[in-house]
């Protein structure tokens, strides 16, 4: 059964998604679930730019991609509906920066194969929404205004606040590292130095006469490490002292400790504590135990979302006070954190940075594969139910 939203809700339902994603899409579709009548979030998918007309600098406005692109959208779509227990319907919205014209919306060949999927798997198809770049419209109202319903009705009302903050821009946005003060970078980078030549080339503790005395104190922190990781997450990375967050630099740009404050930050101590174990019998020849790598899979209990976010404050401040092979490492644990979240567009922007250092990447690649493939961890869909 279809149950096509009316004009005027429909407007402040548009008014509602991006609250929902905490920005504005774009080139998108979006698809938010419920049970019964409570929505349960919003996903989305990335949707290619249109070829433009044969001679013309627009996009097109009736050209569709091939059929079976088309099919395989929608069942991705679909599919991550069916991935939340207790959804019994979906509305879905397609962003466009292509035009409405003569009542012909675009990507209704998308719509059209969203609605059947839809069918076939049981689930009740609320509304399919078009906002293209001159209008709005459903695909499902017949009546529909030949050039849609005018951008400007679409608002959000007092619950709208209730929500996530929308943030400045798009899908993309959020993947911007925080500007630092060229002193405080200075200062930081200086500190990394001095850590790094505190160690010595086996990564044993140099006590040469030229060492920072700070550089030795801050490494001492490392004899705890997993007490040193949960104290991180609760730092302000803002204004955190240089070698503070020197220590953190050093810590997200070795996989090594990386792997560990991985596992810690989206469980507990007791899992870093494992990790670190496991760490230790493997650099003595053990296999690490698989079990462990089920988590970067995506597998297995829901990480809490404040220490995933607090972690990834941390390391994006991280990734912005280093560079080069260092800020490639610690832009591989963002995308991890990113994702861990459902939070896939920003996850494959720092992956996809991280693997464009030519450096070996392995964290970076293997989330970079998950973001291609529409993998998503299964904490996301538990949530959401």
């Amino acid at each position: 059964m279809t149950t096509i939203i009316k004009a005027a809700d429909a407007a402040q339902f548009l008014g509602l998604v991006p609250h929902l994603l905490g920005f504005r899409p774009t080139r998108s579709m979006v698809l938010v679930p419920f049970a019964g009548s409570r929505s349960l979030g919003a996903m989305r998918i990335d949707l290619e730019p249109q070829p433009a007309r044969e001679g013309s600098a627009e996009p097109a406005v009736i050209l569709e991609p091939p059929g079976e692109t088309v099919d395989r959208l929608a069942a991705t779509a679909i599919g991550m509906v069916c991935r939340i227990a207790s959804a019994d319907a979906v509305a879905v919205v397609i962003y466009t920066d292509e035009t409405i014209v003569g009542g012909c919306l675009p990507r209704e060949q998308l719509a059209r194969a969203v609605a059947r999927r839809a069918d076939a798997c049981g689930i009740e198809l609320r509304d399919a929404l078009c906002v293209a770049g001159n209008g709005w419209a459903s695909y499902l109202d017949p009546e529909r205004p030949a050039d849609g319903r005018p951008l400007d009705l679409l608002h959000s009302d007092e619950h709208a606040e209730r929500l996530l903050p929308l943030g400045d821009g798009d899908q993309h946005s959020g993947a911007r590292l925080p500007t630092v003060d060229p002193a405080r970078l200075a200062e930081v980078t200086t500190a990394v130095e001095a850590l790094t030549g505190a160690l010595g080339t086996n990564g044993t503790t140099s006590l040469g006469a030229h060492v920072d005395p700070r550089a030795l104190h801050s490494l001492q922190e490392l004899d705890d490490v997993t007490q040193l990781l949960e104290r991180m997450i609760e730092w302000d990375a803002a204004t955190a002292a240089p070698f503070e967050m020197a220590v953190a630099v050093l810590c997200l740009s070795r996989p090594a400790l990386r792997d560990i404050a991985l596992l810690q930050w989206s469980g507990s101590v007791s899992d870093g504590v494992t990790a670190l174990e496991a760490q230790l019998r493997w650099e003595d020849g053990e296999p690490y135990p698989e079990e462990l790598g089920t988590r970067v899979w995506g597998q297995g209990p829901g990480p809490d979302p404040e220490r995933l976010e607090s972690a990834l404050q941390l390391a994006r401040h991280c990734a912005a006070l280093t560079s080069g092979v260092r800020r490639a490492t610690v832009l591989g644990m963002c995308a991890w954190l990113s994702w861990a979240q459902g939070r896939s567009t920003e996850a494959g922007d720092y992956a996809a940075e991280a693997c464009a250092s030519g450096a070996e990447m392995p964290l970076a690649e293997v989330v970079l594969a998950f973001v291609n493939t529409a993998h998503l961890p299964d904490w996301a869909f538990q949530r959401a139910a």
